[in-house]
C-alpha cells in the first residue's frame, strides 16, 4: 500500500458507515486523504470517522443522498470546510428482495433512488465543483456484476446497477476535457453487512462452487481497487469497469460438473 497517494486531497465516500463505503474511507485515509463520510446512519458514520488514521483531516456529514437539497448542502460543506473537493466515490446502496412481479412502485423508486438518483445528484453537485477548481478530479462509482448478470428478485437493484454503468460511461465522456475521470468498480458476491443476512451457508457453499477463487470477497479487496481509480496513477483511465469479482462473471463453467 502507497503510504501518501492522497496526501492534500480531500474525499468524499457516500455510504461510508460500513461494508465497502467504510473499507474504501479508510484505505483512502491510510493513504494520507481527507476523508469526509457521508451516510444517513449518525451512529455508525461517526464511529467509522472516529476509526480512520492517517494524516488527513476526516469528518461526517449526515444526509439523505437521494436529496438534492441534501447533496449539494453536503457538497458545499466540503468544499467550505476543505477547500475543494478531489475525489467523490458514490458507494450509497441499499438491497431490497422481491420478485419482479411482485416489485411495489414504492420499493422500486426507493431502490432507484438510493440507488441510483444519489450517483446522479452527487456526481453532479461535486462535479460542478471541480470544474469550478480547474484542477480534475476523480469519480469511481461502486456498481456490481448484478449490473450484467441478473439476480433473481432483485429487479429494481439490478435496474439500478446497470443505470449506474451506463451513466457513467456518458459522465465521463462529457468530463474528460475537464481532466475529472469517471470509473466504476464493478464488486461480485461481497461479505458485508448488506450481504451478510442473505449468505447464509447454503448460499455460502453455492458461490464457493460457483466462483473460481472459491469464497466471497472481503470489502478490503473492493477497496484496493477503488483506492487506484481514485489516484493519480489512474489519471488515464476513463470510462470503464473494474471487476473485483473472483472471476464470478468470466467463468461459464458448470459448477460440480465436467464434460467428458
Amino acid at each position: 500500500m502507497a503510504a501518501d497517494r492522497f496526501v492534500g486531497k480531500t474525499a468524499i465516500v457516500t455510504g461510508g458507515a460500513s461494508g465497502i463505503g467504510r473499507a474504501v474511507a479508510v484505505r483512502l485515509a491510510a493513504e494520507g486523504g481527507n476523508v469526509v463520510v457521508v451516510d444517513r446512519d449518525r451512529q455508525l458514520g461517526e464511529a467509522t470517522v472516529g476509526d480512520l488514521g492517517g494524516s488527513g483531516r476526516h469528518g461526517f456529514i449526515c444526509a439523505d443522498v437521494s436529496s438534492r437539497t441534501a447533496v449539494d448542502s453536503a457538497s458545499d460543506e466540503v468544499v467550505s470546510l476543505y477547500g475543494g473537493i478531489d475525489i467523490l466515490i458514490n458507494n450509497a446502496g441499499i438491497l431490497r428482495v422481491a420478485p419482479a412481479l411482485e416489485t411495489s412502485d414504492e420499493l422500486f423508486d426507493e431502490v432507484v433512488a438510493n440507488n441510483l438518483r444519489s450517483v446522479f445528484l452527487f456526481s453532479t453537485a461535486v462535479a460542478r465543483q471541480m470544474v469550478r477548481s480547474g484542477t480534475g478530479g476523480r469519480i469511481v462509482n461502486i456498481s456490481s456484476i448484478h449490473a450484467v448478470v441478473s439476480e433473481p428478485n432483485a429487479s429494481a437493484y439490478t435496474a439500478a446497477k446497470g443505470g449506474i454503468e451506463a451513466y457513467s460511461r456518458t459522465l465521463a465522456s462529457e468530463l474528460a476535457v475537464h481532466g475529472i475521470t469517471v470509473n466504476c468498480v464493478r464488486p461480485g458476491a461481497t461479505w458485508t453487512e448488506l450481504t451478510r443476512p442473505i449468505y447464509t451457508p447454503e448460499v455460502l457453499q453455492a458461490l464457493k462452487m460457483r466462483i473460481p477463487l472459491a469464497a466471497p470477497c472481503q470489502p478490503e479487496a473492493i477497496a484496493a481497487g477503488v483506492a487506484y481509480l481514485a489516484s493519480d496513477e489512474a489519471a488515464y483511465v476513463t470510462g470503464t469497469t473494474l471487476d473485483i469479482d473472483g472471476g464470478y462473471i468470466m467463468d461459464g463453467s458448470l459448477p460440480a460438473a465436467r464434460y467428458t
